[in-house]
Formats: C-alpha cells, sequence, structure tokens
C-alpha cells in the first residue's frame, strides 16, 4: 500500500474496485484522470476548493474539516462498506502515514491468498473469498 493512494478524503483508493479491476485500472484519486470513474473525476472533495487553494494535502488539515460533504461520504461509506473515511484521516493524523498504511495492509489483505479485499464488494479480488 502507497501513500499516494490515499486519497484527500482518506479514501484508500488500493481497495476499489475501479483500482482492482484487470482493464482499464483506476490509479486513484491522485492519479490520471482518463482512468477514473466518471463519479471520481467529478469528485467534489477531491477538487474542493478550500484544499486546492490552500494546497491541502489531506482533509484533516483543512480549516473547514470535517465539511458537509465528507460527513455525507464518511456516513455512506460507514453504512455500505464499513468503513470510515473521518476514522482513517485521525489515524493518519496521530500514527502517521507509514502506520496507517501498516494497519490498511493487515486488515485489507486476504488471509487465504495474500490479495487485497475490495472495500466496494467485500470479498478479495484475486480468490473471490470473503472479508
Amino acid at each position: 500500500m502507497k501513500a499516494t493512494m490515499i486519497a484527500p478524503c482518506g479514501m484508500n483508493c488500493t481497495l476499489c474496485y475501479a483500482h482492482l479491476r484487470e482493464k482499464n485500472k483506476c490509479e486513484g484519486c491522485r492519479g490520471n484522470d482518463e482512468l477514473k470513474m466518471p463519479g471520481c473525476v467529478k469528485c467534489a472533495i477531491n477538487r474542493c476548493d478550500a484544499r486546492t487553494d490552500s494546497h491541502v494535502d489531506l482533509c484533516y488539515v483543512c480549516a473547514q474539516y470535517p465539511c458537509k460533504r465528507l460527513k455525507e461520504l464518511d456516513k455512506r461509506y460507514k453504512a455500505k462498506y464499513s468503513m470510515s473515511m473521518l476514522e482513517n484521516l485521525a489515524d493518519i493524523k496521530t500514527q502517521g502515514m507509514d502506520a496507517f498504511l501498516q494497519q490498511q495492509s493487515e486488515r485489507w489483505t486476504c488471509p487465504n491468498c495474500g490479495s487485497v479485499i475490495c472495500v466496494h464488494r467485500g470479498r478479495c479480488s484475486s480468490c473471490g473469498s470473503k472479508e
């Protein structure tokens, strides 16, 4: 897992089905727009003026943190995928990026084959084993 795959909102793009797919693999929120899903290209959080104007890399540094959009995204991801962007950002802030990436690797690595478990599908991207 790489720091460049952590979106400003705290999403670990390594776990996204668009990154894990075989064809037209997305490079994550910080990657090339031509390979992203349309919703990701238009993401209001990634394109936020408050973040980009002040060169804020992660949302938790922003004066408006946590904004309404981030709270809504967090609520949706907690309900649908059992993952919290706000918890991810809090972990990065308190533990540092390296410790966060290690924690993510431990949580999202398939115990059967060692591949990545897709956050959106709840199963291993290689062997299909359930989380």
